[in-house]
């Protein structure tokens, strides 16, 4: 049995920009401190959430180190480290070993794809040349690459290859990995709405865009569940469904920043290519955050 990295709700952290476009590191500091305050149970620094592909290499270690330090171990904090060259992405993956990070979120390869039998040879690559767990992330909508139970079976025997972030929507091959890999290979929702499905199935958590602003109840469906409490779960997050799925409406991250914005956080634009969202879509964004009384 492997160590688990963390249960429960793990906040896909954006990353807060300037008006100028550059990092801020005062609010992104807020960030840090107001999830630790509302009981997330891990953080993960520059992932998808946060911007990744349009940081360049010396703002990717930079807020890692950043977010390492603030948390001060009070939560795990995972480097968001994949690459679609897989020399690349274990020089990131050290360097945040370096600088402190508990464990790494590794994409699948992007754009040059690539095939099962070049996954594992691309995840041991890295998970040979580091000392932290890995965790895989599965996101085909967004690579076009997929991850199969059978391969997901064969990278669960090396021991720094520990989870897997499941958002490939198709829940029956998550059960056939489960059943597969057991707890070679522990699975962390991907999807919000699909958190409640994946725990039922012995996920131990999730990777949230939603924690990004409603973080105690993202917490709360978890710790719920593991507690045994599945109707509160479950209501919990049936309630939170539309918001979930709200946030989603347009190209993540744009639609959870838009959000922080109108609930007064200061997060700031997205990096192009990703460009602000239409008069429509903010207005419908806004009826949706309204009905969950958190906008007048």
């Amino acid at each position: 049995m492997k160590k688990l990295i963390f249960s429960g709700s793990g906040v896909a952290l954006v990353t807060p920009m300037k008006e100028d476009g550059s990092i801020n590191y005062d609010v992104l500091g807020d960030l840090v401190e107001f999830h630790i305050a509302n009981g997330t149970d891990a953080i993960i620094a520059c992932g998808t959430t946060g911007e990744s592909s349009v940081l360049n290499h010396e703002e990717h270690c930079r807020a890692i180190e950043f977010i390492i330090k603030k948390t001060d171990k009070r939560v795990p904090v995972i480097a968001g480290s994949g690459s679609n060259d897989t020399h690349y992405a274990a020089e990131l993956s050290l360097t945040a070993q370096d600088l402190g990070a508990d464990a790494l979120l590794m994409v699948t390869p992007y754009y040059n794809k690539t095939s099962q039998a070049g996954l594992v040879k691309h995840y041991n690559y890295v998970a040979d040349r580091v000392k932290i767990p890995i965790i895989l992330y599965n996101v085909p909508s967004r690579t076009g690459c997929n991850i199969k139970p059978e391969t997901y079976l064969e990278l669960s025997k090396h021991p720094n290859i520990n989870a897997a972030k499941e958002a490939n929507g198709d829940i029956s091959a998550l059960a056939r990995t489960i059943s597969l890999c057991g707890e070679n290979l522990y699975v962390y929702s991907g999807e919000d709405n699909q958190t409640l499905p994946i725990l039922s199935l012995g996920g131990k958590g999730v990777i949230s865009v939603f924690a990004n602003i409603m973080p105690k109840e993202m917490h709360r469906i978890c710790a719920d569940f593991f507690a045994g409490d599945i109707a509160s779960s479950r209501a919990a997050f049936l309630k939170s469904i539309e918001l979930m799925d709200a946030l989603f409406m347009d190209v993540n991250p744009i639609p959870v920043k838009t959000a922080m914005k109108m609930l007064g956080f200061n997060s700031g634009d997205c990096r192009l290519p990703l460009t602000a969202m239409g008069e429509e879509a903010e207005a419908k964004l806004a009826s949706v955050l309204k009905k969950y009384n958190l906008l007048k």
